[in-house]
């Protein structure tokens, strides 16, 4: 009798004592209520020993939660529709106030979260929402922390996942962002124009002061386009080049070069070559046969005022420039000369 009641003893004394050990884990933290008060006392990790059917021990998590906020429609202050989700991270720092001030403080602040959201979205326009997300985070994050304080819960951080638009929207935007990058590649593109003049003006300064560079310069070029192995090579000649070689030609040899230069319509007209008529002793020389102005047989001699002066035919064509016409002199000893001979 004695044993089996001392084995009895020793099993209730086992149950009772498994029944007031409990085990608190690293990241957690236990409360403990006595017949429903609360013990100042927090039980830390490790083994935690309590009075069976008098005290009752709730465990509360220390960890972060990362608590995601669903999609939320709303319509910012510039009247454009969004859909917006964010996420939270949010931990406990007092355990007896989170587990006697608040029901579910997880469901507490997803509902707050959920306000905090819209509220600031209405707020907000659409370039911030879009632009100064950072700001709005911290905004946000300062919305859901002051009634969480209270309940013992931290706001760790509040973050803007997504903004979805409208495909409207989305169209009107890439417009803008293009005519935006359109109108700095041109601002940019006037600048770069504008420093280039100006390089410019400085260069010709240059070449204005010293006429010798301009040639140099030209000189480069033609060595530049001939190193592509070019069977063409057009190249413009300035006429500033035409000038500083025309100051640096001497006078003489510029006078000779425009004299050779000159057309054939420019150069005074060559003399013509005197013909047999106006050589009268060329034509004595010749044989009787073959002196000009002679016939085979001629009339009487004629006076010499009629012989010294033939009327001129009507149907005389005129002669060509570079021609001359006889020395009536001439023609008149021919003629009596061919008289002489007949007689």
């Amino acid at each position: 009798m004695i044993i089996y009641a001392l084995v009895v003893i020793l099993t209730l004394g086992a149950m009772l004592l498994a029944a007031g050990v409990r085990v608190v884990q690293q990241f957690e933290r236990g409360v403990v209520f006595r017949f429903g008060q609360v013990r100042n006392e927090i039980r830390g990790p490790g083994l935690a020993l309590i009075v069976p059917v008098v005290d009752h021990l709730q465990k509360v998590n220390l960890q972060i939660v990362t608590m995601p906020v669903p999609v939320q429609d709303a319509i910012t202050r510039d009247n454009v529709t969004v859909r917006v989700d964010a996420v939270i991270y949010f931990r406990v720092i007092d355990p007896v106030r989170v587990i006697v001030n608040v029901q579910d403080y997880e469901s507490a602040i997803r509902q707050v979260a959920l306000a905090s959201l819209r509220s600031i979205i209405g707020k907000s326009e659409l370039d911030d929402l879009l632009s100064n997300r950072e700001r709005l985070n911290q905004g946000l994050e300062l919305m859901i922390d002051s009634p969480a304080v209270g309940w013992g819960v931290h706001i760790d951080r509040v973050e803007i996942k997504d903004v979805s638009l409208p495909e409207s929207m989305k169209r009107s935007m890439s417009r803008q962002a293009e005519a935006e990058r359109e109108r700095r590649s041109r601002v940019i593109t006037a600048e770069g124009e504008l420093q280039a003049s100006e390089k410019l003006a400085q260069a010709a300064e240059t070449m204005t002061a010293h006429p010798a560079a301009l040639q140099l310069r030209l000189l480069q070029t033609v060595v530049e386009v001939a190193a592509e192995k070019n069977s063409t090579l057009v190249l413009p000649f300035p006429v500033e080049l035409l000038r500083f070689l025309e100051r640096a030609t001497p006078p003489e040899i510029a006078a000779s070069s425009e004299d050779t230069a000159l057309p054939e319509s420019d150069q005074p007209a060559e003399t013509a070559a005197p013909s047999e008529i106006d050589r009268p002793d060329e034509a004595a020389a010749l044989p009787e046969a073959d002196r000009p102005g002679e016939t085979a047989a001629l009339p009487e001699a004629e006076p010499a005022a009629s012989r010294s002066s033939p009327a001129p035919s009507a149907d005389l064509s005129i002669s060509p420039p570079d021609r001359h016409l006889p020395d009536p002199h001439v023609l008149d000893r021919t003629a009596a000369g061919g008289a002489q001979a007949e007689r």
